[in-house]
Parts: C-alpha cells; structure tokens; sequence
C-alpha cells in the first residue's frame, strides 16, 4: 500500500552562482571587507555539504536597471558586472556580489553598486504580470539599514519593506533618520515601509525572534504576499567585524523557517552583507538547507530580548497599528521578566558531519552577547523553537579571552585622541558601535571623564584616501616630542579593556573579540618607561605605535599614531601630507570648538597648518 502513495516532490532551490562575481575588487586596497572571497567561502560550504548544483548567472540588461535606478547612475557604472535573480523556481538563493541594498537611484554607497533586490522586485512587478505577483515582502535582515531598497518603494504598496538593523537613533551607517520606526512610508504606500531600529549592538537570536513573532508574522499575515524577496545580509551574524551582533546559524534558520509560511514557500534570498567569511558561509547553508527542507542545527539560545528590544517592538506596533490592526494594543504584561544578567548564546555545529572539523569563531561573541539589567520573554522563543543546549569545546577559549578582559576592566588609563576621536559622539562610536567601521568595545560603559590637554608633539594630516572618509588626509601625531610643537589633545579616562579595543578598531586587523589583548601589562610597564612601543601584531597598520605622553594624576595618558619608519616616509615625500576631506575636517573642527580649546576661525588655521607646513 504505502509503494502506491506517490512520493513528495523535493523543493525547487535554484543556486545562483558565478565566478565573474569574485573580478570585483578594490585594486588600491590590500583589505577591504567587500572581498571576493565572500561569496567563495559560501560556494565551498555548500559544496563540502553535498549542494552542488546551480544556475548560470545572467546579466542584467540597463532596461531592467533602470527601472529602479536614474540613467546618470547607470552610465556611471556601465561596465560593472551585476547579477539579477527572477525567482521563478520555489525559491532561489543568488549567491552575488557586490551586496546592492544601499544602492539608491542615483548613487552607488556602502560597497553597493546596483540593488539587486529593488531590481528583482520592480521586474517581477512591471515586466512579468503573467506570473501573478502583485504583492511582495521584501525582508531586509541586513545589519545596516536598507535605505536604498526603502526610498524605492516607500510610496508603492505593493511591496511590504521590513527592515531590521542597528540604528542607535541615526548614529550607526548608513546614519541619519532613514531607519527610524517613524519612516513609515507615503501616499498610497503609507504602512508599508517597516523599520525595526536596535538602539545598540549585541542583539541576538532572542531579540530577532521576538521581532518576528510580535511585528513581522502578523503584519506578513495581514498583508498576504505573492512572493518573499530576503536581502540576505549576514553581518547580524556572530562574531562580524563590522555588524556587532550575535544571530547564529541557527538563528537564520529558524527565521527563514517562519518566512516559508507565507506565500506558497516562494522565496528568494540575495546576498547583502556578512564579512566574517566562516560565519557568512555556516549562516548561508543554514538558510540554503532549510529552503531545501534538510536537517539543521539542534541548538540552544538560552539568552533572552534586551529590555530595548521590547521597547523598540512597542513603538513600531503603536506606529504602525493604525495601518495594520493587528499590531493594536499593549504586549502583554505578563511577557516582562527582569533578570539581572543575561544567559550567554551557546551553539553546537550546523550538523553531525561537521561537528568535529568546523570551528567556528565564537570565542568572546558570548561575552559580547551578555548584558545587565534586561527584560525576558521565554514564552516567545518557545512558541518559535524548542531548543536543546550542547557545550562545546570552546568554553575553555571564552574563559581565556573573558580572564584577561576582567583584568584589564579594572586598569584605567588615559587615552589620548589628536584626530576625529576629540570629537565626543566619534569616540563613543569606537566604545558604543555606531558609524562604520566602528564595532564598538565589549565594554559599553562610556569613559569616566574627560579633559583636554596640549602636548609638545608635532599634529600633521598626510595619506592620499581613507576607507572611511574617502579621498584626502587623515591626522597623526609625530611620536617624539618637540618643544617647538604644540597639540591639542582631547583625553578619555578608560579601561585598559576598553583601549585595547579601540586599538583594534582603529587599525582593522582583526576582529575586537580575538582571544588575546594587543597591548597588556607588560606593555603598558614597557610604554611608561621606554614612551612608545611598536605593536609587532599590528606593523601594518596606521596606528600601530602607542606612545604615552606622560601622566596625568597618576595615571598613563596614552595615544595611538605611526610609527617612526612612517615619519620618514612622510618626510621624503613618499607618503604625503594632504588636506583631509570636508567630512572629516568638519569633525575635527568640532572637537576643538565643542571641546572650547579654540573658536572656529582659530581651528580651520590649526588644521591647515597639519598639511601646509612640512615635517
């Protein structure tokens, strides 16, 4: 009997993948984030778990582009190879490169050239009415904010634009007020654009379930789509340098789960950001087998919602709720537990076959993922996924990373900043997360006090561009004092913990959470004594040499330049002085004139004299 009950069809995935994608580089760049082997690691993962097939990538013709993007943007770009997926298996994953989501009409930003996923969707909409689609959720789980997907369709209501990203009220790339709940959209669209903004970094699988299961499910059920198109970003992921954020595999699994419940299983995934390459590729396959409906990760959350979660969840319900009913009304009280701290997210691997030769980097993204003081629902998570908990073999590399951390949280010292970091809101992105590249500390707490001083050090601008600020120089501070010289110095009292991490962040060499400190006490003995100390870890980059500057009631003020060698670069002309951008003169005029160490006229002088006068 059972022989004769015919068998399930397996669902239709097309992989969509091609090599041309890797020619993409920054040739002026020895690193850049945006790396061809993003999407490689991605390829080798799925094939080392048996998903071997795909689709041939096809060009996209300017006619489709430029239903989303100005014809001056397009001319601009002409020659650059981009990837377009139509969706029309049971769903699809479009393995691309350059991510596309802040792609705006008339301007590429944030390593995005063209939006892949507004491309898809307007195409699906107004090129193929034969195929039925006439309502689309676009869910952009992207760390950053999709604004350029949003200014596309913020007044069309055929598509549902959900968004939920870091926004830390406007602070955090892509920065201003495009990501805030209150961006609802217009017109016919009014309702359907909506932004779910995490006010800080660290949020997790527990904060992301809560958002589907109290905002995303019931407005995705309201609205009814025809089709899901997922801005697959992956920098939400654990352990990403520039995301900040703790999703694991599982996480993305769970929430690619829910999101098959709507519109007949149709979905499409196109690949956003994700720069940690082993956790891009782990998150990916996660997504990819549970399309295909294969087993994934048994695994345990045991940390809960961030008392902020609930607070952001509140507020994008009360906004929304006079368009969508069924965001109305109070969350229940009875959800709202107080802890004092915040269990850890513990994860086994994504199968058994990987279980003994996948080591994934974890190490310090659980410290990074506990916080005081936050609110609890147990109740959401178990209505999403019953989980199971596994100690892994990594507990021993947490206890290492988190012993010197505990030791250096209780060493001040003071840090010392000459360029953008006088600026007070610019440093607090280096401690707090917030603009790129700044993943902030693990240490949120902000510094215990700050003061001004002048030092007898030579302050100059030099290098021709920047990956923050673009073209243009950026500040240093010659390492030999001179008394003829005379700095302006804006001082931070902080941890020991708290400068190691934004000695990290500032040369972008590896990531904050690395299981051993930079700069340790033995360092910080030898720097008092010798005045400055080149990190051999650190050679290659631009602030690689920290120099104390003296004391300051009994503690070490400390700062971070170049090292010697550079200064001979500088003066041969090899390396040269150069004004900054307007961006980041305009911050460094701030610092002086908000910090009142000079008025305004007096600071524009003090900052050409950085890239006028010769070393």
């Amino acid at each position: 009997m059972e022989d004769s009950l015919p068998k399930p069809v397996p669902p239709r995935v097309g992989l969509i993948y091609d090599d041309r994608m890797c020619e993409h580089t920054d040739p002026d760049s020895d690193y850049h984030p945006e790396t061809p082997n993003r999407i490689r690691v991605i390829w080798k993962k799925l094939q080392s778990a048996g998903i071997l097939q795909s689709m041939k990538a096809k060009e996209a013709e300017d006619k489709h582009i430029a239903l989303v993007h100005k014809k001056k943007h397009i001319d601009l770009i002409r020659n650059v190879s981009e990837k377009v997926a139509k969706g029309e298996l049971d769903s699809a994953v479009a393995i691309v490169r350059p991510p596309g989501h802040h792609a705006e009409p008339n301007e590429a930003m944030g390593f995005c050239l063209f939006n892949n996923v507004a491309i898809a969707a307007s195409y699906l909409l107004n090129e193929r009415p034969e195929l039925g689609i006439h309502k689309i959720l676009i869910m952009d789980w992207d760390v950053h904010h999709g604004n350029g997907t949003q200014k596309m369709f913020y007044d069309d209501p055929r598509v549902l634009f959900f968004s939920v990203h870091r926004h830390e009220n406007g602070c955090f790339y892509p920065s201003g007020g495009d990501g805030s709940y209150t961006m609802i959209g217009e017109g016919l669209g009014s309702g359907y654009n909506i932004n779910v903004p995490w006010e800080h970094a660290r949020c997790g699988d527990a904060d992301y379930f809560a958002v589907w299961e109290h905002v995303l499910v019931p407005a995705a059920k309201a609205f009814n789509p025809d089709m899901i198109i997922i801005s697959g970003g992956f920098d939400a992921a654990i352990g990403d340098p520039l995301g900040g954020c703790c999703i694991t595999p599982y996480g993305y699994a769970v929430m690619m789960e829910k999101l098959m419940e709507f519109a007949q299983g149709r979905v499409m995934m196109a690949l956003e950001g994700g720069y940690n390459l082993d956790s891009l590729a782990k998150s990916v396959l996660a997504c990819v087998q549970t399309l295909l409906k294969d087993k994934y990760a048994v695994a345990s959350c045991k940390a809960y919602p961030f008392e902020s979660t609930w607070r952001v969840i509140q507020a994008v319900r009360k906004e929304l709720s006079r368009f969508w009913p069924t965001l109305s009304g109070e969350l229940p009280r009875n959800l709202f537990v107080t802890t004092k701290k915040a269990p850890v997210v513990e994860l086994i691997s994504s199968s058994d076959s990987d279980a003994e030769n996948d080591e994934f980097a974890y190490a310090g993204s659980e410290a990074q993922c506990s916080v005081n003081s936050i609110e609890v629902v147990e109740d959401v998570i178990a209505s999403l996924s019953t989980l199971t908990v596994d100690e892994d073999n990594h507990n021993q590399t947490v206890c290492s990373s988190a012993s010197w951390r505990s030791i250096f949280s209780k060493v001040d010292v003071w840090y010392a900043s000459f360029g953008s970091n006088m600026w007070k809101p610019r440093f607090l992105c280096y401690i707090e997360g917030g603009q790129a590249p700044c993943s902030g500390s693990m240490d949120k707490n902000p510094p215990k006090e700050i003061m001004w001083k002048i030092v007898p050090h030579r302050f100059f601008i030099g290098r021709s561009k920047t990956r923050t600020w673009g073209a243009g120089g950026v500040a240093f501070l010659h390492p030999e004092s001179d008394d003829n010289s005379e700095s302006y110095m804006c001082l931070y009292k902080i941890t020991l913990e708290q400068f190691n991490d934004v000695l990290v962040q500032e040369n972008r060499l590896r990531p904050v959470e690395a299981i051993n400190p930079l700069f340790d006490l033995s360092d910080l003995e030898s720097v008092t004594k010798n005045k400055s100390l080149n990190s051999k870890e650190l050679k290659d980059g631009w602030y690689s040499n920290v120099v104390c500057l003296g004391t300051e009631r009994e503690l070490p003020i400390l700062t971070m330049t170049c090292s010697i060698l550079y200064i001979e670069l500088f003066k041969s002309g090899k390396l040269p002085l150069n004004a900054p951008s307007k961006e980041y003169k305009d911050v460094l005029v701030k610092g002086l004139v908000e910090g009142k160490q000079l008025p305004e006229e007096e600071a524009v002088a003090y900052i050409n004299d950085g890239f006028t006068r010769p070393l």
